[in-house]
């Protein structure tokens, strides 16, 4: 999943920026100032950033060039209610790949975001997941099938989604323990043995003779969508 980076102080832009690209697909990371801005960067490695110009402590301007010093390839939409040519001409000429003024079209700024990615080859992922006759939502954590919801744990809804990342690979099951619970927990291997007997249960036609959900003997598990 890409990770949209906001640097943004108002509450009220956050939230609806956050629920405008979680809809889509996208991760959403939120930044207040811009020395929180620059620290989630370095952690999250966004696929675009979204910066407003006006922000405490570090302005926009400075962030976009130190954002653009480290890495010229990643896209900055530059948010601000200030109209003046000049000021875009110059974040432009400082790096920005585009420049949305306040107030503005929510429907725009995503289209804007994402032809920004194109052209850096980014391509967005969408969040919607089939196989069989299940349908997976990964950003509403949804399961349904044949059109019926369908409950899964929250380490049930993880491992589905490390499976479906991955389709066709053989995973162990010592690195399904790894990603799924982390080591510091210390299931054991039955662990994973029981969740994904759930999983066929919940989610293959035939869980005592699974098309999705394949053992793989001596080895762990492969996804077949």
């Amino acid at each position: 999943m890409l990770t949209i980076l906001v640097i943004e102080d108002d509450r009220r832009i956050q939230k609806s920026l956050s629920r405008l690209f979680e809809s889509e697909g996208y991760e959403v990371k939120i930044a207040g100032d811009g020395a929180a801005g620059l620290d989630l960067l370095r952690q999250s490695a966004p696929a675009a950033v979204i910066l407003d110009l006006r922000l405490p402590g570090l302005s926009g301007r400075e962030i976009c060039r130190q954002v653009k010093a480290s890495d010229p390839a990643l896209p900055i939409i530059v948010l601000s209610a200030v109209t003046d040519v000049a000021e875009k001409v110059a974040l432009l000429e400082m790096g920005a790949d585009d420049y949305v003024t306040k107030p503005f079209s929510p429907r725009e700024l995503l289209a804007r975001v994402e032809a920004a990615m194109r052209r850096v080859g980014l391509k967005r992922r969408s969040s919607v997941f089939q196989f069989g006759d299940v349908t997976a939502d990964f950003v509403r954590m949804e399961i349904t099938r044949n059109g019926e919801p369908v409950p899964l744990t929250a380490q049930e809804f993880k491992l589905l989604k490390l499976f479906a990342a991955e389709p066709e690979r053989v995973i162990s099951r010592e690195e399904l323990l790894n990603k799924a619970w982390g080591y510091e927990n210390y299931p054991t291997t039955r662990t994973v043995d029981n969740q994904m007997l759930k999983l066929r249960q919940k989610l293959e036609r035939d869980p005592a003779n699974p098309v999705h959900f394949r053992t793989v003997h001596g080895v762990g598990y492969k996804f077949v969508p």
